[in-house]
């Protein structure tokens, strides 16, 4: 896919209205919701994530960040939140994308690769025919304890780009991503959208300056 002029942002981890009030207000054009994870940072509780998914106005997306690797139990949980993607941390393993698609219609899919070395863009070519965007992430899937997202820590964007030149479906970006370095990131990479969590955060709050730095780096970069 071609690079993308101007990313969108997503902001991640959104642990309250407040928070998603604020992301929304300095231009996030999507809302990362995490639900139970093995580890890293975000988890709230599914009442909370139904709330939020309810009260956010459209066009902005709401992201259902998952760890199941069962498509019923993805389908029975997006139907309890309601939000309108659904974010795939780990790989799917009972089930298919289009079982997601038949029970879930109108409901976006997008399937997280952690980009470890080359073998993630074989990967990201074989899932990027059922899904609707995928995004390249920083985790590692092969510890004792998952990390599925939310580590702070860039990965190889020479391997993302490689990604996004390869697949036909929108490719968003996260792991690391910050106010001093999103202008390389859209150089290097080129991405559809941009994912942020630790980056914009001060012990573990959403900060309003710093996300205003990011945007603001991001609009001199143009």
């Amino acid at each position: 896919m071609q690079a993308s002029a101007r990313p969108r942002v997503k902001v991640c981890c959104i642990s309250s209205l407040e928070e998603a009030e604020l992301a929304i207000r300095q231009g996030a054009s999507a809302l990362g919701l995490v639900s139970s994870m093995p580890s890293g940072p975000g988890v709230i509780e599914e009442d909370l994530i139904a709330e939020i998914a309810a009260r956010t106005p459209p066009p902005i997306a709401t992201f259902l960040l998952t760890s199941l690797q069962d498509a019923d139990s993805i389908i029975e949980q997006q139907r309890r939140l309601r939000t309108n993607t659904v974010q795939i941390v780990d790989r799917l393993e009972r089930g298919s994308y289009d079982d997601l698609r038949r029970a879930l219609p109108g409901v976006s899919i997008v399937q997280v690769i952690h980009v470890c070395g080359e073998e993630s863009i074989e990967e990201a070519v074989t899932v990027a025919r059922s899904v609707d965007a995928i995004l390249l992430d920083s985790g590692n899937q092969k510890l004792a304890v998952k990390e599925l997202g939310g580590t702070g820590r860039t990965h190889d964007w020479t391997i993302s780009r490689k990604i996004r030149e390869a697949v036909d479906v929108p490719i968003f970006l996260a792991g690391g991503l910050r106010p001093d370095n999103v202008a390389e990131a859209r150089r290097d990479v080129g991405p559809f959208g941009l994912d942020l969590c630790s980056g914009v955060r001060t012990n573990g709050w959403l900060d309003e300056e710093k996300l205003a730095r990011f945007f603001e780096a991001l609009e001199r970069f143009g």
